[in-house]
């Protein structure tokens, strides 16, 4: 039965009618808003996989620039990674960064322990929340995996589980929480788009901490030459992380929209750009430019725009990568001065690009492009005591953790097992044989 049967007066029944209509389609228009969105879950799912491939490529990046005595040692570790952080992330670390807040510290486990009642609470809204749970799990994967590089050649595997599983709860979860979570860092104006702060700054300087906790590799054995075994590797592991970076990046948009048109096209200027410079860096500096210079410099420069990534124009982010490798070189020359054995330059590159690119937010960001930060002294100042202070705070947490296990498990390898290599005497297995050398073998017990 038509509802306006009643109404005598025609412009009052078209009046009411309009007013039912409008009524009707907004209602149709809410609903549709909090409903999930096929192509914003389509693409973050592919992120997903895309951040989850960088682990592998950060393997061979790491494997290429180690003896080939130790490569299967740091890839396992990596690999390790993968394993036991997701386990955690899925029993109780995802609602450690996401869960209700306590105090603006930390989540509270139990909100989605097991992952339970996560596909229904989202933080962004047009996905399921299992997928938002999927793609930052893959976050806290790779963060332990960087630190790696820094303490190459020398570390027992159990040890290394231990120390990975302690830092993701004293350090990557609740820095997660101050910032992405709505802690503390949050509510201070804090921002960071896709990690330089909660990645790269806390795995960088936790780094630091342990390359000055450790003994250096020549402590172990002088005679002992550190060469990159596979600089092939080196740039396969590199393709691998650029290509998974712009899910890294591009995905932290949570949404097929503007900003991760912004994020993924900075994130390739940034890396192009830094590729370069370093190259040329080293041709005047040393003489000669580099594969490993130019892919050393390619993550710097995905590494330095990563905080900034949705925030900037195209133009900053050129600048970016520019900026970043003089930076990152210069604490290259830093560590070495001052024997710092950061084997695979993780401080250098990762903790300090990832600060410098924090301050760029303060000095950068454009209301335009991020949709609500604007660079600004006071948004720079912001960013400064946010990175530092999270720096400060990872570097103590790195040091005291390598401290405490070293008491009940030893870390450091001896120098026999540095000798011989990790991979033989902590895993029983070799990269790489020489069949010919077996060949002779064979034939000298024939013979006798």
């Amino acid at each position: 039965m038509n509802i306006y049967i009643h109404t005598v007066n025609k412009s009052k029944h078209k009046k009411y009618e309009h007013k039912y209509l409008l009524e009707k389609i907004s209602k149709v228009v809410k609903r549709m808003s909090s409903e999930l969105n096929g192509a914003d879950t389509a693409y973050i799912l592919i992120c997903m996989g895309m951040v989850n491939l960088m682990t592998p490529g950060l393997a061979f990046f790491y494997g290429g620039l180690v003896r080939s005595s130790n490569v299967l040692t740091i890839m396992a570790q990596n690999y390790a990674s993968m394993g036991l952080i997701t386990l955690i992330w899925v029993a109780w670390g995802y609602s450690l960064c996401f869960g209700e807040s306590q105090g603006d510290f930390i989540g509270s486990p139990s909100t989605y322990y097991f992952l339970e009642n996560a596909n229904n609470n989202s933080p962004a809204g047009t996905i399921p929340g299992l997928v938002f749970c999927g793609f930052q799990g893959m976050f806290a994967v790779i963060a332990p995996a960087l630190m790696t590089g820094a303490f190459a050649d020398r570390v027992n595997f159990g040890p290394y589980m231990v120390f990975i599983a302690l830092w993701v709860h004293l350090v990557y979860f609740p820095v997660c929480h101050w910032i992405w979570g709505g802690g503390w860092m949050a509510k201070q104006g804090v921002y960071d788009f896709a990690g330089g702060i909660v990645i790269h700054v806390t795995a960088g300087f936790s780094a630091l901490a342990t390359v000055v906790a450790l003994p250096s590799r020549h402590h172990l054995d002088a005679s002992v030459e550190n060469k990159p075994h596979n600089i092939p590797f080196v740039a396969l592991g590199t393709g691998l992380l650029w290509f998974g970076w712009f899910g890294f990046n591009g995905g932290s948009a949570l949404a097929a929209n503007n900003q991760a048109a912004y994020a993924s096209i900075n994130s390739e200027i940034s890396a192009s750009a830094a590729l370069f410079a370093w190259m040329m860096f080293e041709w005047v500096l040393e003489g000669r430019p580099t594969l490993i210079g130019a892919c050393v410099g390619a993550i710097a420069g995905l590494a330095t725009i990563t905080p900034a990534a949705g925030f900037v124009d195209p133009w900053s982010a050129l600048l970016i990568g520019f900026l970043c490798v003089p930076f990152c070189y210069g604490c290259i020359e830093f560590t070495k001065r001052y024997k710092l054995d950061d084997a695979l330059d993780v401080w250098a590159v990762h903790g300090m690009g990832g600060f410098l690119g924090t301050l760029a937010v303060g000095i950068f960001a454009t209301d335009k492009v991020s949709g609500g930060v604007e660079a600004s002294g006071k948004q720079f100042g912001i960013q400064l005591l946010a990175a530092s202070g999270v720096a400060i705070y990872s570097f103590i947490i790195g040091y005291a953790l390598i401290k405490i296990i070293d008491k009940f498990s030893k870390v450091a390898v001896d120098a026999e097992a540095y000798s011989k290599g990790l991979d033989v005497s902590i895993h029983g297995h070799e990269a790489y044989f020489d069949d010919n050398s077996n060949e002779d073998k064979k034939e000298k017990s024939l013979a006798v």
